[in-house]
């Protein structure tokens, strides 16, 4: 059985022919699958019934379930799907006034062991399929449309699992999504977030990509990024500036670096200086200051208001873009770095 979504409008016409059915029956399968979203096949109904049978016999639709959403006080709604073979991922609906953002996961675990992501204490299982992201993102927006009467605005790849790790799905995944015959999004209204992998982030200038990149970067020297980060060991800052400016260079694309404040570890002014000195090697546009949101495992606290606010006044009296971004679901799990599933058979030592 083969998933019919990985089939081209192309091959679908092909195998019309083949069957000795007319070309435009193609378009229609096509447009099911990716209009329509159609999650069996018997559900295509202006087809006839032998060629529905003729493709039952041979294909599938692994469509993405909705298992259960919880709501936050604050309007986010965090998700755990369902995907075809049993895996659960977490995917994060953000609404604020001026924007309705998806949330989605790349990845069922992750392999980097980020030693302050709830997501890092988990094996990773395998990469999501494009059309399981693709699944992703239109759950969401019936969700948006649902609750807020609102399409989606923005997505950002900042749920589960490394993006970049899994190139190839989100590639297509973002060629789907932001294609006239799917959601039709503007690629400049998604973000793509990375752990820090420098030659894929090389690759994505080569690709003349034209969305958003975010690092998360969270400590602005090796010393440090290496004791919570341990993909740093391997792409090193020094590393990164290279691969960040060749980004820019190809692309034009803006860069975010996000980085969490911790108490007593990457939050005094010799920390915040560190940081201006990086951001003047890239050609950053924003640093997002994020606060830092306690899960089970981790041994790290959030700072007291007066230390983030000195940290932000440093920024700023040295031209820093800085900006102080304030987490949405705590109260549900649903913040930076809390997304993991409830399965513990997947949490590494377990």
């Amino acid at each position: 059985m083969k998933n019919l979504r990985e089939i081209t409008l192309p091959e679908l016409e092909g195998m019309m022919a083949d069957l000795g059915e007319p070309k435009f029956r193609a378009k229609q399968i096509h447009e099911w699958v990716w209009q329509k979203h159609a999650a069996d096949i018997n559900d295509m109904t202006n087809l006839s019934k032998s060629l529905r049978e003729k493709l039952v016999r041979d294909f599938f639709i692994p469509k993405v379930k909705m298992h259960h959403s919880q709501y936050s006080s604050d309007g986010t709604i965090k998700n755990r799907l369902q995907l075809h073979d049993g895996f659960y991922v977490e995917s994060v609906l953000i609404p604020t006034e001026k924007r309705m953002t998806a949330c989605v996961s790349s990845q069922v675990g992750c392999s980097l062991s980020c030693k302050f992501c709830a997501t890092g204490y988990m094996d990773r299982k395998r990469n999501l399929d494009f059309d399981e992201i693709v699944d992703e993102v239109t759950l969401l927006n019936e969700l948006a449309q649902k609750h807020y009467n609102k399409n989606l605005s923005n997505i950002v790849f900042m749920g589960m699992g490394e993006p970049l790790l899994n190139y190839g799905n989100m590639m297509k995944a973002i060629e789907k999504i932001t294609s006239p015959h799917g959601l039709g999004m503007s690629p400049k209204r998604i973000t793509v977030s990375t752990a820090g992998v420098s030659k894929m982030i090389m690759r994505l200038a080569d690709d003349k990509v034209r969305f958003k990149l975010a690092l998360s970067l969270h400590a602005a020297t090796d010393h440090k990024r290496n004791e919570i980060m341990p993909i740093n060991e391997t792409n090193n800052l020094s590393s990164l500036i290279e691969a960040l400016n060749y980004f820019y260079k190809a692309t034009g694309n803006e860069i975010t670096f996000e980085y969490i404040l911790f108490k007593n570890f990457n939050d005094s002014l010799k920390d915040a200086e560190d940081l201006v000195k990086l951001y003047r090697k890239v050609p950053s546009d924003l640093i997002n200051i994020i606060e830092y949101n306690p899960i089970e495992n981790a041994r790290f606290e959030k700072p007291d208001e007066d230390t983030v606010d000195e940290f932000m006044e440093h920024l700023t009296a040295n031209r820093v873009n800085v900006r102080l971004r304030r987490s949405r679901g705590k109260d549900i799990d649903a913040a930076c770095g809390q997304l993991a599933n409830v399965d513990h058979s997947m949490i590494k030592g377990e």
